[in-house]
């Protein structure tokens, strides 16, 4: 009887050494993390990055073991956590090897979907240089702010109860109540608190207000205007109405096209600085009524007035209680009154408006920091915001008479704009001097200034240059306006030459 033939051995494959791996491996004792964790996280990366392709045998525990100095238990540990972890597999009489789809897919576009399309770069200013003199808009002054009151008020949110919910999306009720008598007595705008939201600043407030629309809604805005807001509006989706503007703001007459949202800034036009004029902000009220369409109404610095008479509000003008008055979402901030760091504003808006409002609100972040609105609750009740508001007015009225002094006897080549109130003016030039070259030259001598190219979305661009004043010094402001009047002089003194 012949035995049958047995099958050949198939020849064992090789456990690998450390030398046979494509990357090298080095275990610190000094470091703080055990050395089976070092030795898990280093192989763990080079599957994932692709170093240690899928299926590639590891050396057996004992090899690595002998190989790096360590116990066979440290091998032994990191293979244990790395097969639970699924990036090895360990297979009776196969060994340990690295697991199919452990390494990451590559992305080729830079991180993102192949969908992405990246937007334009926000249009804010950058970060201010070190140095120089900055005409920055959107500045506030913190130097008339009383640390001593300022401290008092987070020692008194420290004090508050530590709350273990969110809080009302809307706001405190009891802070809400402190903005409507604020706004009343700062701005005689009447308001039931119910009416009040609490905002991370005006722009928040403005995209709250966007949800209202429909998809691609046409949005009347001030043709030079808030650069941000425009963009919000954009980004949203909706469409941009220019709007066109003269001495008394925005120019409403009964061609003015319909739309479901009109954008502005009627106490101090951003950046031109007009204020718009009451019949104009009846003509606007009384086309919202005709187009069925909502007015925004962005106060942003109403605080701020300089011997003009404070004009009403828009949201005021019809004490009757019309329907008009209930077209009307005003945007108030405490960024000028006290600074920008806190983040705080407000809206007040239609009641039938509000819990769409708020709806919003909860679903974007859930409401504003409590303790950030208890320290505002202090200043409110104490009073300070008031009186901090009277000191600051004080302070922006000298440097506001040191620009006035020094820029008005530049008139007629240069003449400024917007100087009754708010917290910049506009110096608007006249040919052959150009924004641009003058704000270029004045760069070079340290001082910087904005021209309206980037504020102007349609039509011809404002020859002017923007003076943000809320942030100097009348030191800072003589300093900086004399050397914008000696380039002014010198440019026109350069044509004369040419001519």
């Amino acid at each position: 009887m012949v035995a049958p033939r047995k099958a050949p051995l198939q020849a064992k494959e090789r456990s690998p050494l450390l030398g046979d791996l494509p990357l090298a491996l080095t275990l610190d004792r000094d470091e703080q993390r055990p050395l089976h964790t070092q030795l898990a996280d280093a192989l763990r990366g080079a599957a994932l990055s692709g170093a240690l392709p899928a299926g590639l045998l590891l050396p057996g525990s004992r090899t690595l073991a002998a190989e790096l100095g360590v116990t066979r238990g440290v091998v032994a540990d990191a293979y244990a956590e790395l097969v639970a972890d699924g990036t090895l597999e360990a297979t009776v009489g196969r060994g340990t090897r690295v697991a199919a789809g452990a390494a990451q897919v590559r992305n080729t576009g830079g991180g993102a979907p192949g969908w992405f399309v990246a937007p334009q770069v926000a249009p804010v200013d950058d970060p201010m240089r070190p140095g120089g003199i900055h005409f920055r808009a959107g500045v506030a002054t913190t130097v008339t702010l009383n640390t001593r009151a300022w401290r008092q008020a987070w020692a008194a949110a420290a004090r508050a109860e530590v709350a273990g919910d969110y809080g009302d999306p809307a706001g405190e009720p009891e802070l809400r109540a402190a903005l409507a008598a604020f706004v009343a007595r700062s701005r005689g705008l009447s308001a039931d608190p119910a009416r009040v939201l609490v905002t991370a600043g005006s722009l928040q407030g403005l995209n709250l207000i966007l949800h209202l629309l429909p998809p691609a809604s046409a949005v009347l805005f001030e043709a030079t205007g808030y650069r941000a807001a425009r963009q919000a509006i954009v980004d949203a989706g909706h469409v941009l109405v220019p709007l066109e503007q003269d001495g008394d703001g925005p120019v409403i007459t009964p061609e003015t096209p319909p739309a479901r949202l009109a954008y502005v800034t009627p106490s101090h036009g951003f950046p031109l600085g007009g204020r718009m004029s009451v019949p104009r902000r009846l003509a606007l009220l009384e086309w919202a009524a005709k187009h069925d369409a909502l007015i925004v109404e962005d106060d942003y610095d109403g605080e701020f007035r300089y011997g003009a008479p404070p004009l009403p509000t828009l949201a005021s003008l019809d004490p009757q209680g019309n329907k008009q008055s209930n077209r009307v979402l005003y945007l108030g901030t405490l960024s000028k009154v006290l600074t920008p760091g806190l983040r705080t504003g407000f809206l007040i808006g239609p009641p039938a408006l509000m819990p769409t409002l708020i709806r919003a609100r909860t679903l974007l972040d859930s409401g504003h920091p409590l303790p950030v609105q208890h320290a505002l609750l202090h200043l409110l009740k104490t009073g300070e915001v008031d009186r901090h508001i009277r000191r600051t007015r004080r302070w922006h009225a000298g440097v506001r008479t040191v620009l006035t002094r020094l820029l008005q006897p530049l008139a007629p080549r240069a003449t400024l704009g917007g100087i009754e109130a708010g917290l910049h003016v506009c110096l608007f030039l006249s040919p052959p001097l150009d924004a641009q070259d003058v704000a270029a030259e004045l760069a070079r001598r340290g001082v910087y200034v904005s021209t309206l190219d980037t504020y102007t979305f349609t039509g011809a661009v404002p020859n002017a240059l923007l003076l943000g004043y809320g942030g100097l010094t009348m030191h800072g402001a003589e300093a900086g306006a004399r050397e914008i009047a000696r380039v002014v002089e010198e440019k026109l003194g350069d044509h004369m030459d040419c001519g």
